[in-house]
């Protein structure tokens, strides 16, 4: 891909696996895309992307400082299923090892258990969902159904709506890799907006959610009462909070090519941004071990106001292209789309 934009350069990679004063970082890990904490709130989940050599599938990894590198969820070999009654009854059932996921998010499920739901790329495009099963030992997961997206769609986040159902972020038309280097330079030149949010219920299905058009939507997160969607436009350089009953937009707040966002204890908004030009983030995926040595921010937005201040700001050592924080105690956790480790940092406070 990053060939046919504009021969861009590879990305500079950090082979070696050390911490630095102002971040810890752990390794063994296949792009730690996003992450999500456990119920009990002690494992982290990792969503890790599939190889972008195409040699391999990803998977969902669990993951304690303690225990000295991620412990597979899934896929495992000789799972047993559960019986595929969660999503869409088109389902075709469980994914096979192309498993790609990319966005996850954590909530309750059809019948108030734990449920997890990952974007999956690998094998189909789809909603993958995960039942979180109660265990005094270890986190585990069962997968119990799935949604595929709509033809052409080129999914991103996702996040379960508190009444059920969930939203899912619509990147830009799947057409292969010279038509999404070709959509890309478009949203790069023109800010075309291609995308969009999209919601999907039991009962209709998927629909377009109004106020959502965007140039690249991605990370998602919403208001406790469920009213406020706040959409990360990736080409648009912007946080955006939208008014779900009507798709009128509260606030729009500047950031540089927003990722993915999560909320922080303090209630705001915590997103990851990657200053510079896109073709820097895109030249990481050309790195074969690793971290990528990408410079990155993470915002913490005012959910109210739209106010932002910058709270962490990388120079992309000793882990780069950060793509997610997630705040656990006093400190964030760190994921990326490239690279084999994930960081721990404190949060200013």
């Amino acid at each position: 891909m990053c060939a046919v934009l504009l021969g861009c350069a590879g990305g500079e990679a950090n082979t070696i696996c050390e911490s630095t004063p102002g971040m810890e970082v752990f390794c063994g890990f296949q792009n730690p895309e996003d992450l999500a904490l456990s119920p009990d709130g002690k494992t982290l989940i990792v969503s890790q992307a599939a190889r972008t050599d195409g040699t391999g599938g990803g998977g969902l990894v669990a993951f304690t400082p303690e225990s000295g590198g991620p412990t597979p969820l899934f896929p495992l070999e000789n799972a047993t299923p559960g019986p595929g009654d969660w999503g869409s009854a088109q389902c075709p059932g469980p994914p096979g090892t192309a498993f790609s996921p990319h966005g996850i998010n954590l909530g309750r499920g059809p019948d108030g258990s734990w449920m997890l739901l990952a974007v999956n790329h690998g094998g189909r495009e789809s909603i993958e969902f995960f039942e979180v099963l109660p265990s005094s030992e270890k986190l585990a997961l069962r997968w119990r159904g799935c949604v595929p997206a709509p033809e052409g769609a080129n999914l991103n986040d996702v996040l379960i709506l508190p009444e059920g159902g969930f939203l899912t972020t619509h990147m830009f038309p799947a057409s292969g890799t010279a038509g999404t280097a070709l959509q890309i330079l478009r949203m790069i030149a023109f800010e075309t907006k291609l995308g969009r949010v999209l919601e999907w219920q039991p009962e209709t299905g998927f629909s377009d959610v109004p106020g959502t058009e965007a140039s690249f939507p991605n990370g998602l997160e919403i208001s406790d009462d469920g009213s406020t969607l706040y959409l990360n436009v990736y080409m648009g350089d912007e946080v955006r909070a939208i008014r779900l009953d009507t798709g009128e937009t509260v606030f729009s707040a500047e950031v540089e090519s927003p990722d993915n966002a999560t909320w922080s204890s303090d209630g705001r908004l915590l997103v990851a941004s990657h200053p510079g030009s896109f073709l820097e983030t895109l030249a990481c995926t050309s790195i074969e071990s690793g971290s990528c040595i990408r410079p990155f921010q993470i915002v913490a937005i005012d959910a109210e106001t739209g106010i932002s201040e910058v709270v962490i700001d990388s120079d992309g050592t000793p882990m780069g292209a950060g793509t997610v924080a997630l705040q656990v105690g006093d400190d964030v956790w760190i994921g990326s789309f490239i690279g084999d480790r994930i960081g721990r940092a404190p949060l200013p406070h």
